[in-house]
């Protein structure tokens, strides 16, 4: 499945608004060997990244929740909301 970027933002940003709603500022990059993408999520000085997989990432964007980031992202918002 061909998608930008930009659709991959906007689709995880919308099946996980928790993300925006925390003030959480999110980032991500192909890591082509990997077949994985880097996600970056900062907040203040403080700063957490997750992988997702390429294979999660397209079946993101059939919405189909990631199981994985889901767990991922309940952790990120865990651990700013401790305020680390």
């Amino acid at each position: 499945m061909a998608y930008s970027d930009d659709q991959l933002r906007a689709k995880i940003l919308e099946m996980y608004p928790d993300i925006a709603r925390h003030g959480i500022a999110f980032s991500f990059s192909l890591d082509a060997e990997k077949l994985s993408y880097i996600l970056n999520f900062r907040k203040g000085m403080h700063e957490l990244m997750a992988h997702l997989a390429k294979k999660d990432a397209d079946d993101c964007m059939n919405n189909i929740k990631c199981l994985y980031l889901g767990v991922q992202i309940g952790q990120v918002l865990r651990y700013f909301e401790k305020g680390y």
